[in-house]
């Protein structure tokens, strides 16, 4: 991800979530806030109700993949956090990527 950053730290998260607005459709929720940089930082979330962790890391590099190779369709100065759903547990790829670039749209965030 060569524009943007992760967002890695609990209290970061808990920012976004409280101050940021969520859309969803059938497999992620996207939290979006203005974050004052002219970079994107970036947190993937997947629970444990989504299943086990050879499926919650399969769902997080695939949602990492789909961001990296359209980031730069995404408007920069964010900060986005995308939580799987349940439903996204048996999708592929292009599911995956047409999920996050359908809240991008939603969002005003992607061009």
């Amino acid at each position: 991800m060569k524009f943007s950053e992760s967002l890695k730290k609990n209290r970061d998260f808990q920012i976004v979530y409280k101050n940021g607005r969520s859309l969803a459709n059938r497999y992620l929720v996207m939290y979006v806030m203005k974050n004052g940089t002219d970079r994107n930082r970036v947190g993937i979330s997947v629970s444990k109700k989504v299943g086990n962790s050879v499926v919650r890391h399969r769902l997080t590099r695939l949602i990492r993949e789909s961001y990296r190779l359209s980031e730069e369709h995404f408007r920069s100065g964010y900060d986005l956090i995308v939580i799987a759903r349940t439903g996204a547990k048996e999708k592929g790829y292009h599911d995956v990527e047409s999920a996050l670039i359908h809240l991008g749209k939603l969002h005003n965030i992607y061009v």
